[in-house]
This record gives structure tokens, C-alpha cells and sequence, in this order.
């Protein structure tokens, strides 16, 4: 499991009940060519570079995760770590041609890998991970200096957050009063300042940054009711999201003096569970995301620096609608949708 969090219902939810969308120009399809094209199965970006290279994983016919890069140009090439059982092997992050991500071997223990330029691979282990079924280390991010965030679960079912620098060396950390650390996307900028949500004894979720020398701040967005980080920019801004009283989602922005903004896009539902689900921001705090309308529809908007807002749907996306994961420097934004028969594909675009 990657994350369970506030979302976890919304994002259910909109599976069961959004109902076919319209796409609009500027987006782009894909998938692997060995991607299934079953109920469930398909295609799962999760970052795009600046260049265009999008990493992510895909799942096939019998249900078996595998990673891929796509190249600027439309082409795959297919990750798989030697010792991946069943479940297979996930990517979720890049920079400077090496990927990270995970992978589950036949007991379903998560390791760690790291795909260097050259296609070597190699795989590591928190000390202290759990060695039980989904026990183990799920890294998240990766930065241009080969630090890599995430968590992992011991033995008792824990979690703890983690940065592997790029000589190998572990540091595991958990913030004050945290109960469960947990992971992001991209949780880890070029300065190696890590941002992660926790859950607190009473399982209320809180923001916390860890700086490079290993300093946490926990924060809360005034009023929320739980407080959740999605990803740091390289100017050290940290977006997430944040759930009111009355479990409606809002997004904000936390700048590196501690200042935070808050957004809604002007469609999103204001019932419980609906509203704004920010995922990323770019160098520039141009934002992308998913936001929930009043049928608990999916949509993706881009925000742009100013505040300005951008709303559009995946051309293609059924009853599972629209989901954006990444945005790149340029405003180009990768994410998946699902179709009417509940297949996952890629898109990738401008909105």
C-alpha cells in the first residue's frame, strides 16, 4: 500500500461513481506496448522531467507490475528488478537518467532499487525494515544529487521515514510525536529537504519538513483538520493538501518561510470527501492536480503562479476519470486516466 491517507475514500469514490468525461485538445494518450487491457490493469505515470521523460509503471495481462522510462519521442523501455515476484516491479522517480522505485519479491516483502544510467541495477534494504508480507522499503523520490526519500515498515507494521544518500548511506527519521511516518511522490528537492506527511498517536495527519542536516519542522495548515504534504520544489515551496472540519479537501502552498497559501479550484464539490487534491508543483509553483465536483466527478487542473486556474479532462476518461501526478518546468503535465472498461492509460500534455 503507498499511502493511505484523507484521500483514500475520495479517491474510491470517484472510481465507483464519475461518470464519462470529455476530453479537450493539448493531451495525449499512451501505453506500454505489453500494458493490459483489462479491468484494472494499464498504464501508471507517476514524473515527468524537464526534458519529457516520463517514469512510471505499468501492469499487464496477468495482473504483474513493471516499471518503464518514456522517452520524449514515444519510446519505452521496460524495468524489471532480477528477483521481482508476482506483484513485480514499480518506478517512481527519475533524475539524471537513474530511476528509483520498488519491488515485491515472491513473499511480498517491498525492496528498494536504483537503475543507474547504464541500466545497472541495484537494490537496497533499510536496516530495521520488516521482513513479514507488505512489510519492507518503499523509497519515493530521488533527487539530481542520487538522495533518495521515503518510508519503511518494521516489523511491527510501523512506519519510518528514510534518506539514502548517493554513497548508500541510510538515515532513518521519524518526526516528533509521529505514530506512522509515510511517504509522497516527490518528496525530496536538489537541496535533499524532505517533505513527508505523519500520523500522529490519534491518527491525525500532519505536515513535517526535514532539512538536509536533519532539522524537522511539523506544521498544520491553520484549522485543518489533518494536514498532508504532497511535494517540495526546488525553492523549497511544499505543496499538499488539507482536509476542514467537514472532511472537504483544499490545497495549499507552503513557501520556505513557513507562509501558506490556500486554493480551491472554483468547481470543486464542497461535500465531504469532494473538493481540491493538489499533487505537485514545479520550479515555478505552477501547480497540477486533481480536484472533485458536487457527483464526485474527477478532473485535472493546472494553477498557474499567479492563481490562475485551468481545468481539463483526459480525452478518453470514463468512470474513472482524470488523475495528473507531475508537471515540468515547461508546464507539461503526465497523469493517467481510466476509460469506461476501467483500463488505466497514460497522458501526457499542456493543458
Amino acid at each position: 500500500m503507498r499511502r493511505f491517507n484523507l484521500l483514500m475514500f475520495a479517491a474510491v469514490t470517484f472510481m465507483m461513481y464519475a461518470p464519462c468525461l470529455q476530453g479537450q485538445g493539448g493531451i495525449t494518450s499512451f501505453d506500454p506496448p505489453d500494458a493490459g487491457t483489462g479491468s484494472f490493469e494499464g498504464t501508471f505515470p507517476q514524473q515527468i522531467t524537464a526534458a519529457g521523460t516520463i517514469v512510471g509503471y505499468y501492469r499487464d495481462s496477468n495482473f504483474m507490475n513493471h516499471g518503464f522510462v518514456r522517452s520524449v519521442q514515444g519510446q519505452f523501455t521496460t524495468i524489471d528488478v532480477p528477483g521481482a515476484g508476482p506483484q513485480g516491479t514499480r518506478a517512481w522517480g527519475i533524475t539524471q537518467a537513474r530511476v528509483v522505485g520498488d519491488y515485491r519479491d515472491i513473499n511480498r516483502v517491498s525492496h528498494g532499487f536504483v537503475r543507474g544510467p547504464d541500466g545497472t541495477i541495484t537494490t537496497f534494504d533499510v536496516p530495521g525494515a520488516g521482513s513479514n508480507r507488505g512489510q519492507g522499503t518503499f523509497p519515493a523520490a530521488i533527487n539530481a544529487g542520487g538522495t533518495i526519500s521515503g518510508n519503511y515498515l518494521d516489523a511491527d507494521g510501523a512506519g519510518h521515514g528514510f534518506v539514502r544518500a548517493g554513497d548508500g548511506t541510510i538515515t532513518s527519521f521519524d518526526p516528533e510525536g509521529s505514530a506512522y511516518t509515510d511517504r509522497d511522490t516527490e518528496g525530496i528537492n536538489s537541496a535533499g529537504t524532505v517533505a513527508i506527511p505523519y500520523f500522529d498517536s490519534n491518527f491525525v495527519v500532519h505536515g513535517a519538513v526535514r532539512a538536509a542536516d536533519g532539522t524537522i519542522t511539523t506544521f498544520d495548515v491553520p484549522g485543518a483538520a489533518g494536514t498532508i504534504t504532497q511535494a517540495i520544489n526546488v525553492r523549497g515551496t511544499i505543496l499538499g493538501v488539507y482536509a476542514d472540519p467537514n472532511n472537504v479537501n483544499h490545497g495549499f502552498l507552503r513557501a520556505r518561510d513557513g507562509t501558506i497559501t490556500t486554493f480551491d479550484v472554483s468547481e470543486a464539490g464542497t461535500d465531504p470527501f469532494q473538493g481540491t487534491i493538489p499533487c505537485c508543483a514545479n520550479p515555478s509553483n505552477a501547480t497540477t492536480g486533481q480536484y472533485l465536483d458536487s457527483s464526485f466527478v474527477g478532473h485535472g487542473f493546472v494553477r498557474a503562479a499567479d492563481g490562475t486556474i485551468v481545468t481539463f479532462d483526459a480525452p478518453g476518461a470514463g468512470s474513472g476519470g482524470t488523475n495528473p501526478i507531475s508537471i515540468s518546468p515547461s508546464g507539461v503535465v503526465t497523469g493517467w486516466y481510466v476509460d469506461s472498461n476501467s483500463v488505466f492509460h497514460g497522458f501526457v500534455g499542456k493543458p
